[in-house]
C-alpha cells in the first residue's frame, strides 16, 4: 500500500504530482492500493482552498484513490492516544522550556559554533514544574549510535543519532501533534508499507524512525525520489515550470502528457517515450529510479502533448476546446478542421487560437506576405483558380481541392508556390497555417471563392 500525502499549505506542485503519480502506479502494479491524506495538522498554515485544489487537481490528471479521503485534522483523538502511550512507557516526556530559554540556548550554541538542538534538560525531571509554561512532549530520540535507512533509490544511508536528532516535539503546547509524529503513526495504523515520496524529507526519515521505533510498529520500505532541476540544475521554480498543477490545464496541456512527462523525469524503459497509463502500471519500479536529480525539460513536454493532441479523438478535442472559448460542436466540417489543426498544436491553447483563423475570413493582410506572395502574374493566377472551382462541381474532401490546383499547375506549367503562397494569403491572411486544400475544404466552396475576390479587390 501506499499513499500521498499532501500539505495544504498551497497548491499541488508538479513535483508532488510525481510522487502521487510514482506512488500510484506502484500500488496498482502490486495490486495495492494507493491512499490520498491530507496532512492538515499545522492549522495556522492549512488553507481549505488548497485542500480543495488538491483534490481537483487528482481529479483532472485521474489518479483515482482507494477509500475516502483521510484528514489528519480529524484524527487527533488517535495521536492523543499515542502520545500518552509514549508518556506512560517514559519514551516521552513534557518539557516546560520557555520560548526564551530555548532562544538563549539556541544563541549560546550558534555562538560556540555548534549544532542548534535541544540540550535535554526536561528529559529526566522528576521535580515541580515552573509555573505559567504550557508544556510541550518531546519523544526520548537516541544520543548516540548509527541510524540506517535502506532506502529503495539511494541504497545504505546512515546518520550518526548525535548529529542530526534531538528530543524533538511530537505534540505542541496546545496539543497539537507535529508532522513527523502523525506522519509515522498514519502511515503504520493505514498499513501504508510502501513510502515514496522527494528525498527533501530525507533528512525527516530518522525522526519517524525513532517514534516507529516507539511505538513498536514495523518499518515501511523506503523510496527517496531525487529533486527536478531546470536547465541549470539548480531548484525548480515557477519560471521553469514549478507551478499549480491546474495551470498546466489553463495552458492547454492534457493530463494524459503530463503524466508520461513525469513519470520519465528520473525513470526510464530503454529508449521508450510514449507510455499509456497501462503500460506505466505494467513497467514501473521505483528501485530503478536515477539516483541524481532530474532535469525539468518544457521542449519534451510540448513534443509529448503535441503528440496526445495529434492521436486524440477529433469528438474529444471538440469537446476540450469549449473550456477555451471555442465552440465548433455545429460546424459541419469539424472533423476536416481539426484534422488540418492539430498536426500543427503543441496545446489545446494554440488550437484554440487556430480556429478562428480559419473559420473567420481574414480583416487585414500581414504586409510582408502580401510583397512575397503578391508578386508577378499571382493576380491572374488566383482568377484562374476562381474559375477553376466556378466549373468544378461539388467538392468536399481535401484531396478534391488539391486535386483543382494539380490542374491548374498544369495548365499553366507552374510550380506548387505560384498559386499556393497568393492563395494562403488571400484564405488566412498570412503565410502561416495548415495546408491549403484542407483550408478549402473546411471553409467550402463559396467561401474560398469569396476570400480570394476579396484579397484580389483588395490587394491588386
Amino acid at each position: 500500500m501506499t499513499r500521498f500525502a499532501p500539505s495544504p499549505t498551497g497548491y499541488l506542485h508538479i513535483g508532488g504530482l510525481r510522487t502521487a503519480l510514482l506512488s500510484y502506479l506502484w500500488a496498482r502494479r502490486n495490486g495495492g492500493k494507493f491512499v490520498l491524506r491530507i496532512e492538515d495538522t499545522d492549522k495556522s498554515r492549512n488553507s481549505e482552498e488548497a485542500a480543495k485544489a488538491i483534490v481537483e487537481a487528482f481529479r483532472w490528471v485521474g489518479l483515482e484513490h482507494d477509500g475516502e479521503i483521510v484528514y489528519q485534522s480529524q484524527r487527533d483523538e488517535i495521536y492523543a492516544k499515542y502520545i500518552q502511550q509514549l508518556l506512560d512507557e517514559d519514551k516521552a516526556y513534557k518539557c516546560y522550556m520557555s520560548k526564551d530559554e530555548l532562544s538563549a540556548l539556541r544563541e549560546e550554541q550558534m555562538a560556540n559554533k555548534e549544532r542548534t538542538r535541544y540540550d535535554g534538560r526536561y528529559r529526566d525531571f522528576t521535580g515541580t514544574p515552573p509555573e505559567g509554561v504550557e508544556p510541550v512532549i518531546r519523544i526520548k530520540a537516541p544520543t548516540t549510535g548509527e541510524i540506517v535507512i535502506d532506502d529503495g533509490i539511494k541504497g545504505r544511508v546512515s546518520f550518526q543519532a548525535e548529529d542530526i536528532l534531538d528530543d524533538f516535539i511530537i505534540a505542541r503546547a496546545d496539543g497539537s501533534p507535529t508532522y513527523n509524529f502523525v506522519v509515522a503513526v498514519d502511515d503504520a495504523l493505514m498499513g501504508i508499507n510502501e513510502v515514496i515520496r522527494g528525498d527533501d524529507h530525507l533528512s525527516n526519515t530518522p525522526k519517524q524512525m525513532v517514534v516507529y521505533e516507539a511505538l513498536g510498529f514495523d518499518l515501511p520500505n523506503f523510496y527517496h525520489v531525487p529533486m527536478i532541476h531546470n536547465a541549470s540544475g539548480k531548484k525548480l521554480s515557477k519560471r521553469d515550470g514549478a507551478t499549480d498543477v491546474m495551470a498546466y490545464k489553463e495552458m492547454g496541456y492534457l493530463p494524459e502528457a503530463l503524466l508520461n512527462f513525469l513519470v520519465r523525469l528520473g525513470w526510464s524503459n530503454g529508449d521508450q517515450e510514449i507510455f499509456s497509463m497501462e503500460e506505466m502500471i505494467a513497467l514501473f519500479d521505483p528501485s530503478n529510479i536515477n539516483k541524481s536529480a532530474s532535469i525539468y525539460n518544457v521542449d519534451k513536454l510540448d513534443w509529448l502533448n503535441a503528440h496526445y493532441i495529434k492521436n486524440s479523438p477529433n469528438t474529444k478535442l471538440a469537446e476540450l476546446l469549449k473550456e477555451f472559448g471555442v465552440d465548433i460542436e455545429g460546424h459541419d466540417r469539424k472533423e476536416f478542421l481539426l484534422d488540418a489543426l492539430k498536426e500543427r498544436a503543441k496545446n489545446l491553447k494554440e488550437l484554440a487560437e487556430m480556429v478562428p483563423a480559419i473559420l473567420d475570413a481574414p480583416s487585414a493582410y500581414d504586409e510582408k506576405a502580401v510583397k512575397k506572395a503578391f508578386k508577378g502574374d499571382a493576380v491572374e493566377i488566383l482568377k484562374a483558380f476562381v474559375q477553376k472551382l466556378e466549373t468544378a462541381g461539388e467538392l468536399h474532401l481535401p484531396s478534391d481541392y488539391h486535386g483543382v490546383m494539380e490542374s491548374l499547375v498544369s495548365e499553366l506549367g507552374i510550380g506548387f508556390g505560384k498559386i499556393g503562397m497568393p492563395l494562403r494569403v488571400a484564405l488566412l491572411g498570412a503565410m502561416g497555417g495548415p495546408g491549403m486544400d484542407s483550408v478549402m475544404a473546411v471553409i467550402g466552396k463559396d467561401e474560398t471563392v469569396r476570400r480570394i475576390n476579396n484579397a484580389v479587390s483588395a490587394l491588386s
